[in-house]
């Protein structure tokens, strides 16, 4: 689940294109029972916007193939690949006290979790295909980055709090420490 213009919206899934000749449509779902999108049946886009209604779906690899009366070719629905597919935060259950929807992440003020030091903002959740990537916004300035949302990247996250606790890898050419010949020399 990604970034969202609305803290109300979830997202969901979205379009990976048509499926077959008859219009159904392939849906790459982000929840975690890939058939939890058919319960929702009004999907809609990020805009708040009606997008779609799932009649029924089937599981397959990734996610769900769906048939929606909206979409009745399969050119139809290889137009809307892309078609990022939200529902409202009140048609999800509660998360339990330890969990938390990706999209919850966005905002966070990020602390480096040996130091305290500010880092930045979580700007939003990516994923490129592998693990999720928290896109972060430097707290001094320059362009965002990506951190891998993961437990030893991230080992804490405090929702209540609006903090998320990170202990970034170096990065590229980052010294590791102390260059040898620092200090005074004799």
């Amino acid at each position: 689940m990604a970034e969202s213009p609305s803290r109300n919206l979830i997202l969901v899934g979205r379009v990976a294109g048509g499926f077959g000749v008859r219009g159904e449509v392939r849906i790459s779902t982000y929840t975690e029972e890939p058939m939890a999108l058919a319960r929702f049946k009004r999907l809609q886009r990020q805009d708040g916007s009606f997008a779609l209604t799932v009649a029924s779906a089937r599981p397959v690899k990734d996610g769900v193939v769906a048939r929606c009366p909206e979409i009745t070719t399969k050119e139809a629905a290889d137009a809307l690949r892309g078609l990022r597919l939200y529902v409202p935060r009140e048609a999800l259950p509660e998360p339990d006290e330890d969990e938390f929807y990706l999209a919850d992440l966005i905002g966070l003020t990020v602390r480096h979790a040996a130091t305290n030091d500010l880092i930045g903002k979580v700007k939003s959740v990516q994923n490129f295909g592998a693990d999720d990537l928290l896109e972060i916004t430097p707290a001094l300035g320059g362009q965002t980055w990506y951190l891998p949302f993961t437990r030893a990247a991230v080992p804490h996250v405090k929702i209540a709090e609006g903090l998320l606790l990170a202990d970034p890898p170096l990065m590229v050419g980052e010294p590791e420490g102390p260059e040898e010949g620092d200090g005074d020399s004799v």
